[in-house]
């Protein structure tokens, strides 16, 4: 099965999820997206299935569908449903790895950089970084909290989300959903006669 495609792939076993560390999964944008969503990096399961948000238990798809961008959960082999509700997805840092905790500074500074020239490339209405902390450290803005940013990143209003990850027990996949829906609303709001 090909991924690329959209096609549900076949799991990886656990040596083909060790050995894609390091490896990159190509962004899955295109021009006028409502909101772009931004990674930290991939964990390894997404490295080895080439899919964002991959790895069953991430809480990415279901609070997507639970917040109200998509009327049903996608799954993270359905790229096109994705960009077809002019939604895409991206990461800080391009590379796999175990944890988000093995990313340096110095690559989420860099990863702040290119999202800054993705931004001006794709000119999203929103971009959405999935993580405070990755956030805070890209950017340089230790007292960023969730929510909208006075940022902006090329033409793109910034949103910073908590990290979908079920290793973040500060939010629940119903809390989860609710912050994704406060962005759901404000892009609506920003772009009434677009809207889902």
């Amino acid at each position: 099965m090909d991924a690329a495609r959209g096609d549900r792939p076949p799991r990886p076993d656990p040596a083909e999820v060790a050995a894609a560390d390091g490896r990159t999964i190509p962004d899955w944008v295109r021009p006028d997206l409502r909101v772009l969503f931004v990674g930290l990096n991939p964990g390894l399961y997404s490295g080895a299935t080439g899919l964002h948000f991959a790895r069953p238990g991430n809480r990415f798809w279901p609070a997507l569908h639970l917040s109200g961008f998509t009327d049903r959960r996608l799954e993270p082999w359905e790229h096109e449903a994705l960009l077809a509700r002019r939604l895409g997805i991206t990461n800080l840092v391009a590379r796999a790895s175990a944890r988000a905790a093995e990313l340096s500074r110095e690559e989420l500074v860099a990863g702040g950089r290119t999202l800054t020239e993705k931004a001006d490339r794709w000119r999203p209405a929103w971009v959405a970084v999935l993580g405070i902390t990755g956030y805070r450290a890209a950017f340089d803005d230790p007292r960023t909290t969730v929510g909208p940013q006075d940022r902006r990143l090329g033409p793109s209003r910034v949103w910073v989300l908590p990290n979908p990850s079920g290793l973040n027990a500060h939010y629940t996949l119903p809390r989860l959903a609710e912050e994704f829906a406060r962005l759901r609303e404000a892009a609506e709001r920003d772009r009434p006669d677009e809207s889902e």
